[in-house]
């Protein structure tokens, strides 16, 4: 009887893969916003690796994160667990993480009443509304913080928006416009 032969021992050495730890931060993220209370987004929009070559262990990873939430408290809190997440990463997987804030917004509430007015415009003529939260930065963010402001939006074909495959189909776009004169009449004669 044949006796079966073991392997040699190997060594085994963890190599440092910027690819895996840039995964690692995306569904820590994902994990994150997916069970937030409040309305946590969290986006890794872009990345790239170096030498980005399909095999070679990347040395590399550069990408974007755009964290949000309609709550400053808890959007303060989750940047903190993200600071924190990288500190334990590093740590953890023997890699160097820089970040570098390119923009940070505090959140904005519109103004209820205006808001009141859009939601009464859509109705009257028929179309359908909710409440959304938005965390693009669209010029009404900034104008809300020295005047009262709100934003109209108007739905797009699959829901696809900021991205080139967005349309939105003539009748949409005039329905909308016609709430934001409506809504502009309203304030105009107060």
């Amino acid at each position: 009887m044949a006796r079966p032969t073991m392997p040699a021992p190997r060594r085994c050495r963890c190599a440092r893969d910027a690819g895996v730890a840039a995964a690692r931060v995306i569904s820590f993220l994902a994990d994150r916003a997916g069970a937030s209370p409040t309305r946590t987004v969290a986006t890794v929009g872009t990345i790239a690796f170096e030498p980005n070559a399909i095999n070679v262990i990347p040395s590399r990873a550069i990408f974007t994160i755009d964290l949000r939430d309609p709550d400053e408290m808890h959007l303060r809190e989750e940047e903190a667990a993200l600071a924190g997440f990288f500190e334990d990463l590093a740590a953890s997987a023997g890699v160097t993480i820089q970040a570098e804030s390119l923009a940070r917004f505090e959140p904005v509430t519109f103004d209820p009443r205006i808001v009141s007015l859009i939601e009464d415009g859509a109705k009257a003529a028929g179309l359908s509304c909710r409440r959304m939260t938005s965390g693009a930065g669209h010029d009404a963010q900034m104008i809300a913080r020295i005047a009262p402001s709100a934003m109209i939006f108007v739905p797009s074909r699959n829901g696809i928006s900021h991205n080139p495959a967005e349309f939105t189909a003539a009748d949409e776009l005039l329905a909308g416009a016609n709430v934001l004169l409506g809504v502009a009449a309203r304030l105009a004669a107060d």
